[in-house]
């Protein structure tokens, strides 16, 4: 990963121009400028890898540690516009050549020993106490911060990402799923899941990996070495560029039961219901509700109670669940992960809502889908892959 000529695109992220990405850059600094102003903020330190991410237009990956939710550099920006990353002596070199090599970003180094963020921070901005500075994580003295609503409505050259991410996601999880034979075990799929992300460059944030029983008893069945017989489930959560993906699919060996295909066409009906009602000003109050009444509907009343149904995600698995009396609220260029289940059957994909239009970013063609008109549109969903 490294900056092409004096280009800001690396050689593994030929997904956007160089002029979309500028532009991505500006739109990212006017928005960060109006925080600062709105905030009252002569500074803000940003350590969270989604932030960093965020900020950088997905150039910078600051993780070492998988799970971390901070990483080995921290942004600093300031209210007149100054821009630095603060890392330790021993990570510098990788950092300037292949995260912040293009970026207007100056360095503030520290001996890997001595972890002096927060007092080069002061240094910089001004006398401790003396200025009022921001945090995306908890730190004596600094106001903590909320970026979310700022990564909400994303920009076309995330957008160009998140079409990528979603894409490749889906078609190791389609070619995973083809491959599987009863007898395999849980722990197979993960670690086959896991391989078809990361060799197209991507990262596992989640695996759910279960058979048969196990899907029918938990709702979050981390993977725990049961051998599937009959019915197999993939469901993940894949990352780059700071970027979030959700999909689950399934395959049965055998016929489907009739139960369990009226559980997936329930299923189906409520998640058309909620991406009918993604719509700019929405509120997950009231997507809450649209869920409520949905499972209603379909003869499963009171199923919403036992899972939540999903909501907005971008640089978070779910920046939001939609919940009673939510007020989190709908944007436009939002990206959304429903997961309406039903006691073995579940649906899970993730889409955009983009001007008044819903488009699935993780299509799995070669697989069964449920269609389920609503309001004169036609929401598809996936299906089980049937197989003898």
């Amino acid at each position: 990963m490294r900056s092409e000529g004096n280009g800001l695109i690396r050689t593994d992220q030929q997904i956007v121009t160089d002029e979309a990405l500028r532009s991505e850059l500006t739109e990212k600094s006017a928005r960060l400028e109006q925080f600062l102003s709105e905030h009252k903020l002569d500074a803000l330190l940003l350590r969270r890898g989604e932030n960093i991410a965020w900020a950088t237009g997905g150039q910078a990956e600051v993780r070492v540690l998988i799970p971390g939710e901070t990483g080995v550099a921290s942004l600093l920006i300031t209210r007149d516009g100054r821009r630095f990353y603060l890392t330790t002596s021993n990570e510098a070199p990788r950092l300037a050549a292949e995260e912040f090599g293009a970026l207007n970003y100056e360095p503030v180094l520290f001996p890997w020993f001595e972890d002096r963020t927060v007092a080069e921070t002061q240094r910089i901005v001004g006398a401790a106490g003396a200025a009022k500075i921001g945090s995306d994580t908890a730190i004596a003295d600094f106001s903590v911060v909320d970026l979310a609503p700022l990564r909400a409505s994303l920009t076309p050259a995330e957008i160009s990402r998140y079409r990528w991410l979603g894409a490749r996601t889906a078609e190791a999880t389609s070619a995973v799923l083809h491959g599987l034979e009863p007898g395999v075990t849980e722990f197979d799929m993960e670690g086959r899941i896991a391989e078809a992300l990361l060799s197209r460059g991507i990262l596992p944030s989640v695996l759910l990996m279960a058979a048969d029983e196990r899907i029918f008893n938990y709702k979050h069945a981390v993977a725990r070495g049961a051998t599937l017989k009959s019915y197999g489930m993939l469901n993940l959560c894949s990352r780059k560029w700071g970027l979030a993906i959700s999909i689950t699919r399934f395959v049965h060996f055998g016929p489907l039961p009739a139960e369990l295909a009226e559980r997936f066409a329930a299923a189906a009906q409520v998640n058309a219901a909620l991406l009918h009602a993604t719509r700019v000003g929405a509120t997950s109050g009231e997507l809450f509700s649209v869920a409520q009444q949905a499972y209603s509907q379909a003869g499963f009343p009171g199923e919403e109670e036992f899972h939540h149904q999903g909501g907005a995600c971008g640089y978070g698995e779910r920046e939001w669940l939609a919940k009673p009396g939510g007020e989190n609220v709908v944007v436009d260029a939002q990206a959304f992960a429903w997961n309406p289940s039903i006691r073995g059957g579940k649906v899970e994909d993730t889409v955009l809502s983009l001007n008044g239009a819903i488009t699935c970013l993780t299509n799995t063609p070669d697989l069964p889908a449920v269609d389920t008109a609503i309001g004169g549109e036609v929401y598809r969903s996936a299906g089980v892959l049937v197989r003898a």
